[in-house]
C-alpha cells in the first residue's frame, strides 16, 4: 500500500544506516510494500545477514494522534515480549531522533516465512493456526504493566481503562475533524454513543499489552503452516484483552466457537463474551473502524487500493454503532 507516510531513502542512506548500526554495509535492498505506515526495506548486508529496516514517517508530516512515536511503541513490545519466548523477529538496533532522518528507525532480523494472507492453508490448518495465535496472545497479555492504560508514547493514557479509552477515542475524533473524514453518522453522535456506553469499560482493572493489529498480514508462517512470528507491533497499547479479538475478526464478529479463543483459554487466558462484553467489543470495533477511515487523511492512499477498505470500514462502523444504540 503506497502512503504519504513512507519516506524515500537513497542507496547511500540505507548503506550508512546499516553500517553505523550493524557494522556491515548494504549489498542489496528491496522495498517491502505491504505495510501501511512505515517505510520498510529488506536489506542484504556485506557480512551475509538479511535484515529488515523500518523507518518512521517524515518528521514534518502530521500523523494521527495515537501514531506519535510509533516505532518507540514497537521497540517497547520487543523488549517486553522477547524474553517470554514469543515468536518475533529479533530487534537488532533501535535509533530514536536520528539526526540524519529527523526521526526513528528499527533494524530487525529478516524472516524466511510468508505472511498468512499469502499462504494457502486448508480449513483444518486455518483452525490450528487460529488456535496457535490465540495461545501466543495469551502470553502477550500476561506481560505485567505499570498500572497506566493507553498509549504511553503518544500521551494518550489514563489511570483507568475508561479514562484512557475515552482519551484515545476523543483524539481519533479530533483527527477526523482535522482531516474532514467522511463518516456514516456525525461526530457528535459517535462521541455521545461512546460516552453513553463507557461504564462497561470499568470491568477492566488491570492493563494488558494489546497488539491490536493481529490480522493475517501480520502473522508469518513456516513452510509447514505454523506460526513463525507476529510482526508490526506499533499499534500496541495497554488495555483490555478483549480488544485484541476485534482485529483477527475484522469486519466480522467475535464468536465464542472461534479456535482463536480456544487457544487463548488453553494458554491460561481468560475471555468471556457475556454481560458487558458485547458493549466493550462494539466500542473497540468503533475505535478500529475509525482508525481505518481517519488514517487516510495523513496517508492519502491510492483510491484503487483503499476503496474496498473504506467501504467495509464504513459499513462495519455503522453496524457497531447500532449495537451501542441498543
Amino acid at each position: 500500500m503506497d502512503s504519504r507516510t513512507k519516506r524515500r531513502l537513497s542507496p547511500a542512506q540505507l548503506d550508512a544506516l546499516a553500517l553505523d548500526a550493524l557494522g556491515a554495509g548494504v549489498v542489496s535492498s528491496e522495498e517491502l510494500a505491504d505495510g501501511f505506515a512505515n517505510a520498510v526495506w529488506l536489506l542484504g548486508l556485506a557480512d551475509g545477514r538479511r535484515v529488515v529496516l523500518k523507518v518512521g514517517p517524515p518528521p514534518d508530516l502530521r500523523l494521527l494522534t495515537y501514531e506519535r512515536n510509533l516505532l518507540r511503541t514497537e521497540a517497547m513490545v520487543y523488549g517486553l515480549a522477547a524474553p517470554l519466548g514469543l515468536p518475533l523477529p529479533s530487534l537488532l538496533h533501535a535509533a530514536f531522533d536520528d539526526p540524519r532522518l529527523g526521526g526513528d528507525y528499527l533494524i530487525l532480523s529478516a524472516l524466511d516465512g510468508v505472511p498468512w494472507n499469502r499462504a494457502s492453508p486448508g480449513p483444518a490448518e486455518e483452525a490450528a493456526l487460529r488456535f496457535e495465535v490465540g495461545r501466543h496472545l495469551a502470553r502477550l497479555h500476561s506481560i505485567p504493566g505499570t498500572g497506566v492504560f493507553g498509549y504511553p508514547y503518544a500521551g494518550l493514557t489514563g489511570r483507568t481503562w475508561r479514562e484512557a479509552f475515552l482519551a484515545m477515542t476523543g483524539a481519533m475524533l479530533e483527527d477526523a475533524v482535522h482531516y474532514g473524514t467522511p463518516l456514516p453518522v456525525s461526530l457528535v453522535e459517535i462521541a455521545g454513543l461512546v460516552h453513553a456506553n463507557a461504564a462497561a469499560l470499568d470491568e477492566v482493572v488491570t492493563p494488558s499489552l494489546i497488539h491490536f493489529d493481529v490480522w493475517p498480514g501480520n502473522v508469518f508462517l513456516t513452510e509447514d503452516n505454523r506460526v513463525q512470528a507476529l510482526i508490526d507491533h506499533e499499534r500496541a497499547f495497554w488495555g483490555d484483552p478483549l480488544a485484541e479479538f476485534v482485529t483477527p475478526t475484522i469486519f466480522g464478529e467475535v464468536r465464542d466457537d472461534d479456535p482463536l479463543l480456544a487457544g487463548y483459554r488453553a494458554a491460561g487466558g481468560t475471555i468471556e463474551l457475556t454481560g458487558a462484553a458485547e458493549i466493550r467489543i462494539a466500542l473497540y470495533q468503533v475505535y478500529l473502524y475509525l482508525i481505518l477511515l481517519v488514517e487516510n487523511g495523513p496517508r492519502q492512499y491510492p483510491e484503487e487500493s483503499y476503496a474496498r477498505i473504506r467501504d467495509l470500514a464504513t459499513q462495519s462502523l455503522a453496524r457497531s454503532l447500532g449495537v451501542l444504540r441498543r
